[in-house]
């Protein structure tokens, strides 16, 4: 029980923070590459600090457990690959959400698909819902695979700024102006599939997309 209320706390928290209504599940749209980079969670008096976790993995098995007023959905995961989280979990065996939509819990099917999916690591255990990037694998575009491997890595350091009317404009040498919002498209937008913001040598961040190694090509920042 414990264990339950303090992730109920930073549950709750993320509410505030992803601007959650009461009623439903609502997120602000997160561009992959922050997805994958942002492993710590912004504190704010009561909210606790947790790391993320990124893994390619089969889903086995589920079990209904009765943690809280709604239950939790317990997702048993055969873990291809870890792209994120190793210091903290090199292997995860069981995946955590609601088990109700509305509290932003994830609906995995089991024994059909491979999916990625990011998590937050709390007291030992991984818990992922809706506001988290997760996607079934063969969905996912070749550049968000680079993405994982290598390329968010290199972005890290970068600020991917969303633009939601125009005009915008960088605002620091490390931000990248991401404008999928401006066709309702979030995360599913064409920057968020095919695009990551790289740091250049000389300290800016530009959006990038090729074949060629990240440090030979530069996208402009604003409009890519």
């Amino acid at each position: 029980m414990t264990a339950w209320l303090g992730f109920l706390a930073v549950f709750l928290c993320s509410w505030s923070l992803r601007d959650l209504v009461a009623e439903a599940c609502t997120c602000v749209p997160i561009h992959p590459q922050d997805a994958f980079c942002n492993s710590d969670i912004v504190t704010y008096q009561l909210c606790f600090s947790s790391l993320m976790t990124v893994i390619r993995a089969k889903v086995v098995g589920k079990k209904l457990m009765k943690d809280g007023p709604f239950g939790t959905m317990r997702y048993t995961v055969k873990q291809m690959k870890m792209y994120r989280g190793f210091q903290i979990m090199p292997h995860v065996q069981y995946i955590y959400t609601e088990a109700s939509e509305s509290l932003c819990g994830v609906k995995l099917e089991v024994n059909k698909y491979q999916y990625l999916i990011t998590g937050r690591v709390y007291e030992g255990k991984v818990y992922t819902g809706l506001c988290n990037w997760y996607e079934k694998w063969d969905r996912l575009t070749l550049s968000q695979r680079k993405g994982l491997n290598h390329r968010y890595h290199l972005g890290c350091g970068c600020k991917i700024r969303p633009c939601y009317y125009l005009p915008c404009f960088a605002t620091s040498k490390n931000e990248c102006i991401w404008t999928d919002m401006l066709s309702n498209f979030g995360h599913s937008g064409h920057q968020a599939k095919h695009y990551a913001c790289i740091q250049r040598v000389e300290g800016y961040c530009s959006w990038y997309r090729g074949w060629a190694p990240p440090d030979k090509t530069i996208i402009n920042a604003t409009d890519p």
